[in-house]
């Protein structure tokens, strides 16, 4: 279907998917009641009136704060407010943070393709709020966007050529540095920073993260031993690991043994350690190919699959993978096959990433069906993290070329070239 052409029709159409998406966030029974803000809030209020950190349990629950001591002392704010307030503050960092995703993940897309840039972002505004990571991060309260945000703005401080750019980038790994020390998920972008060879950031991001953890302990000496020797290591705070809600390889695992037996431990490791090579592997090609935003997409990819546990409000660390596939798409030749395959790959697993699918399985695992349905969201990881095609790669119009999603040559082309150093990639213009 053509985008309308007229203001007029882009109006209509912008305005539509707004009512649509407004609708559905109102009446579909899918909102979270701001469960973990619920947790931060009572946390920051309980340390302030002279508990500690670790001690407090949202009431009724077992669950607890999980984050580094640094993520409290970041939220303290929220102890001067009331809650609503802290609700509104929530939701439009929230907003202000998916501002800065769209940006950065789709800005080169759009002034491309030459779209209207105002309705492409209306579009894309309203697409993005349908993801269930990004409407379970909102209702939630989860600190998971303002995370990505962070991440991403080295993302583009490393590749952006402009010329305040170009002044800023010797403080490329701040953002990943902060975004580590509030939690540790993003620290893998520390270890991507060294694999690539970009040692300058690497170690200003480890600098940052490390002085920012030093405040901490400072702050209270006794919440950053209880985390450090105790509360980082024990998992009940967060919940099952065989939740389907765990869309990670040990979610996977636990949910093929439950209730039978514990995930093996040496099966977990075996798959975390493979994973790992394939990510360092393909992550180090991706830079090789001038895909800085493929590389930071491959990390986010990595990051779920390898952590013990991922929630699906986490996930909203693979749609930078989702507009990095749909932009290799739109850059195939028009009509050709290629073009079809990657966007075809790109719309389903968005669809499914909208779609909530997993919690049909929520109560029994339905057997064989049940497990591939429970574990949707850990296939299109997997998918995601062996066959993101990269865009700086010279590129066959209308086949496949050496990062394809479309057939086996993809995989083929890509081990061909597996042994090549980084600075023998081929730009996109080499004939």
């Amino acid at each position: 279907m053509r985008p309308p052409t007229t203001t007029l029709g882009r109006v209509a159409v912008t305005t539509g998917l707004a009512i649509a998406v407004t609708a559905f966030l109102i009446f579909v029974p899918l909102h979270r009641n701001w469960f973990d803000l619920h947790v931060y809030y009572g946390t920051v209020g309980y340390w302030m009136d002279g508990g500690r950190i670790y001690d407090y349990l949202k009431p009724g629950t077992h669950y607890g704060f999980t984050y580094p001591p640094f993520a409290a002392l970041v939220m303290l704010p929220m102890s001067v407010v009331g809650w609503y307030s802290a609700i509104a503050i929530s939701q439009l960092l929230n907003l202000a943070a998916a501002a800065a995703i769209l940006y950065i993940c789709t800005d080169a897309t759009i002034r491309r393709e030459r779209w209207t840039r105002w309705f492409a972002y209306a579009v894309l505004g309203c697409l993005f709020a349908w993801l269930e990571p990004v409407r379970d991060t909102a209702s939630f309260g989860q600190v998971n966007l303002l995370l990505l945000a962070l991440v991403l703005a080295d993302a583009w401080l490393l590749t952006s050529d402009t010329a305040r750019a170009r002044r800023l980038d010797r403080i490329a790994g701040l953002g990943i540095g902060l975004a580590a020390a509030i939690k540790l998920t993003p620290a893998i972008f520390i270890v991507y920073l060294l694999v690539t060879r970009r040692l300058r950031a690497a170690g200003f991001a480890t600098a940052v993260a490390g002085g920012a953890t030093v405040i901490a302990a400072w702050a209270d000496r006794e919440a950053s031993r209880t985390y450090w020797t105790e509360a980082m290591w024990n998992t009940d705070r967060v919940g099952s690991l065989a939740y389907v809600s765990n869309q990670s390889w040990q979610g996977m695992l636990a949910r093929l043994t439950e209730p039978v037996a514990e995930p093996s431990r040496a099966v977990w490791a075996i798959g975390v350690l493979l994973l790992l090579c394939v990510w360092v592997w393909r992550a180090r090609r991706a830079v090789a190919a001038g895909d800085e935003l493929a590389g930071f997409a491959l990390t986010g990819i990595a990051a779920c699959l390898v952590s013990p546990v991922t929630w699906v409000h986490h996930l909203v660390w693979l749609i930078p993978a989702l507009a990095v596939l749909a932009d290799a798409g739109l850059r195939s030749a028009a009509g050709g096959h290629r073009r079809r395959r990657l966007l075809f790959w790109a719309g389903a697993s968005y669809a499914l990433l909208c779609s909530s699918i997993v919690w049909l399985w929520r109560w029994n695992d339905g057997g064989a069906p049940g497990f591939l349905g429970s574990n949707a969201y850990v296939w299109i990881s997997l998918g995601l993290l062996l066959l993101l095609p990269f865009r700086g790669v010279r590129e066959v119009p209308d086949g496949d070329g050496p990062y394809d999603l479309a057939g086996p040559s993809a995989t083929m082309g890509a081990c061909a070239h597996a042994t090549e150093p980084l600075s023998k990639s081929v730009p996109a213009s080499q004939p």
